[in-house]
């Protein structure tokens, strides 16, 4: 089975302003104010950024093997999170997402099973919602 290594890097400034790097990419990610200068998108819409995104680039491989006509793919992604859970305020429920929508349209001359199938198939492809959907180990090591 073929392994990729993805690395990317994240450190924080001033305040909720983090600098990220991943090979020759330079983001920022931020909070709202006020706690926050809102220059950036926090992490959880990053999150979304990644898993509406990666819908459309599975989606795209899909068509390219298969030969679809695929002229757009809009992925809309929303959820709903307990912040004060996150924030310290309780113990109570998780701290990540209770529920994640992600809102698919297709534009492609298929019919509407066609494209009912060829969403099932991006959902079962997509590597960034199988990791928000199954548990993948996150190993927390503490550089020295």
């Amino acid at each position: 089975m073929p392994k990729k290594t993805i690395t990317t890097n994240a450190k924080i400034g001033a305040g909720y302003e983090i600098d990220l790097t991943t090979r020759h990419f330079n983001l920022k990610v931020d909070q709202p104010k006020p706690s926050g200068k809102d220059i950036a998108p926090t992490p959880l819409e990053y999150l979304f950024f990644g898993l509406g995104a990666c819908a459309c680039t599975i989606g795209r491989i899909i068509a390219d093997q298969k030969r679809i006509d695929l002229k757009s793919i809009n992925a809309t992604v929303d959820g709903d999170i307990d912040t004060d859970y996150l924030l310290g305020l309780t113990t109570e429920g998780r701290a990540g997402f209770t529920s994640i929508r992600l809102n698919i349209e297709v534009e492609a001359n298929l019919s509407d099973e066609e494209k009912e199938a060829f969403v099932k198939e991006i959902a079962r492809r997509c590597p960034v919602s199988n990791n928000i959907e199954e548990i993948s180990h996150v190993e927390w090591n503490i550089k020295k």
